[in-house]
């Protein structure tokens, strides 16, 4: 192991080094594809979001119109059922 320490002078140990800092230089370039292309991802995701609750503004304001139209049957039959009961009272009533 000694020899190989002797083996290593002062020019190989700064190729070596500058072999290191390229190496990193090209894994921060192919970070930085990376990180552009997550960005555009996360675009596409918040275009969809949005699209989808646009979307779903629309139907719940269909849902509240639904609501209110099934409210106000329930009202018109409770009214009739009282009407129903009142003239069945009435004539009832009158027959007794």
């Amino acid at each position: 192991m000694e020899a190989m320490r002797e083996a290593w002078t002062d020019d190989r140990l700064d190729d070596l080094n500058d072999k290191v800092d390229e190496g990193f230089r090209r894994v921060d370039a192919r970070f930085n594809q990376v990180d552009a292309r997550f960005n555009q991802v996360d675009a596409r995701f918040d275009a969809m979001q949005a699209h989808i609750d646009n979307r779903f503004d629309g139907v719940d304001r269909r849902f509240e119109g639904l609501e209110n139209r099934f409210a106000a049957l329930q009202r018109v039959l409770i009214v009739t059922n009282a009407s129903i009961v009142v003239a069945l009272v009435g004539l009832f009533a009158t027959h007794l």
